[in-house]
């Protein structure tokens, strides 16, 4: 059994003492207080709560059971033991109906402490973890995402863990896979919630003016620059700067940002004076980033810098589940802001609506809802009363942001050729029909392929470079 957090609440110093003794020499970790206020503070200071609590039932400033019962959020907490020289059974029955795990009298003897210490703990860490298995496994929307299948419980998970770090977050993703919807929920469940969340699209703003709208600029310090402008990293200080295409930002001012991410100081375009501020960073992109360095688009160090935490976001039609889901979100919300009303989706509509591809991921989807709702009178929808499916590419690449032209899924007689039959081949043959069909039933993810063929991506990209390379000359 792992040690147990344990405060005892017990105003005798000498049998706290021995209760502490008893349970340290098991391995538990023992809090002392002598009075129900000092109890109380012991619990304020604690980082989460007791896993067990030893409470005396005759404290100097209260009596047990009314201090327990005035708390009734402890015994969901924490295990509670009730040790008492009063033995009656109505105090036993009293502690019980509010909540005590057991009730003990004075003197208790070790082997019954130790036992009934670790039989409370097994059953509260048992019900912590059903709880949280079933919170996990329950959860239909998390801090602007909808959706309950397994791929984004996980990113719920992910999310979770990173969101009280200072550690830079880099996310990836298709087009439309909820990026910047990431970044906010990394924002609100984290500590800096009460700060503010800017956001800079660096393939929006022009390469001219990014450096001002990054780190902001002094009056005059280039032609157009009438006033002062703060910027959005001394804007999101102490709280969070998301900087959405990062992908697509110039080299030079990769440089900068860079000297940024190292040292935590600002300097405005035209000030001399560098300013320290306080921001987590989190990026995104829906390139792949090791490909954009390998190419040399994107500088190695700032990307080595950048991507302490990845995420990575789930295409829309690796979401088995929540397409119905998010249509039906979308659909009440459309139909409110239009005065409209709507019959849920049928089952059949969205059987069809799961089965389609969608490119564009969450926003193509949300942009289809929108346009059938404006569209459409209602109050019934049925499949004719959506756009056709729209098809970018054929075969399992539709839509994959990382997929690549020198990677298409291979014909069968390719593919036979790559299991090793057919017309001979050379070794090199061999090997782009291998990776290409490793590519295919991943679904276009170079990643994937790469885990698959225990390779890391930047060797495919490298590959698929030298391949299009020699397709060029041929």
């Amino acid at each position: 059994m792992s040690a147990a957090r344990i405060l005892i609440i017990e105003d005798s110093p000498s049998i706290a003492q021995t209760y502490a003794a008893i349970l340290e020499g098991a391995g538990h970790s023992v809090t002392l207080a002598e009075t129900g206020a000092d109890g109380d503070a012991a619990m304020a200071d604690a980082v989460k709560p007791f896993d067990i609590l030893l409470l005396d039932l005759q404290l100097p400033d209260y009596d047990g059971l009314e201090w327990l019962e005035a708390r009734p959020a402890i015994a969901s907490q924490s295990a509670v033991i009730v040790i008492t020289g009063d033995g009656s059974i109505n105090r036993a029955i009293n502690a019980m109906r509010l909540g005590a795990y057991d009730f003990l009298v004075k003197p208790v003897a070790p082997p019954r402490l130790l036992t009934t210490v670790r039989n409370a703990y097994e059953r509260q860490d048992l019900a912590q973890k059903a709880e949280t298995a079933q919170k996990l496994a329950g959860r239909e929307s998390f801090q602007g995402f909808i959706g309950k299948s397994a791929p984004m419980q996980a990113v719920y998970r992910e999310i979770e863990n990173v969101a009280a770090s200072k550690a830079t977050v880099f996310i990836t993703g298709e087009s439309g896979t909820g990026k910047e919807v990431a970044a906010e929920a990394i924002h609100k469940a984290g500590g800096r919630a009460g700060k503010r969340f800017v956001a800079i699209n660096c393939g929006a703003i022009p390469e001219n003016l990014l450096e001002s709208e990054l780190f902001g600029h002094m009056k005059g310090s280039f032609t157009g620059a009438i006033a002062d402008r703060k910027g959005a990293a001394r804007e999101a200080d102490g709280g969070t700067l998301f900087l959405d295409e990062i992908c697509e930002m110039d080299l030079a001012l990769q440089v900068k940002l860079l000297r940024f991410l190292q040292s935590g100081m600002v300097q405005p375009v035209g000030s001399s004076r560098p300013e320290a501020v306080d921001v987590r960073v989190i990026c995104a992109t829906n390139r792949d980033p090791a490909r954009e360095v390998a190419e040399g688009r994107f500088r190695e160090d700032l990307f080595y810098r950048l991507n302490v935490i990845p995420l990575d976001l789930p295409p829309l039609r690796q979401r088995p589940g929540d397409v119905g889901l998010i249509a039906q979100a979308f659909l009440e919300r459309f139909a409110n802001e239009e005065g409209k009303s709507f019959d849920p989706l049928s089952p059949e509509l969205l059987q069809e609506l799961d089965a389609r591809r969608w490119p564009g991921n969450v926003r193509e989807l949300q942009n289809t809802m929108r346009r059938v709702v404006v569209m459409t009178p209602g109050p019934l929808l049925s499949a004719s009363d959506f756009p056709t499916e729209r098809v970018v590419i054929a075969g399992e690449a539709v839509g994959n942001a990382f997929a690549s032209a020198a990677s298409p899924i291979p014909s069968p007689a390719a593919q036979q050729a790559a299991d090793g039959f057919g017309v001979p081949m050379t070794l090199a043959e061999i090997e782009r029909r291998t990776v290409e069909a490793a590519i295919a039933r991943a679904g276009g993810s170079v990643p994937k392929a790469a885990r698959e063929l225990d390779v890391s991506p930047s060797t495919i990209y490298r590959m698929q470079a030298r391949w299009e390379k020699a397709d060029g000359l041929s």
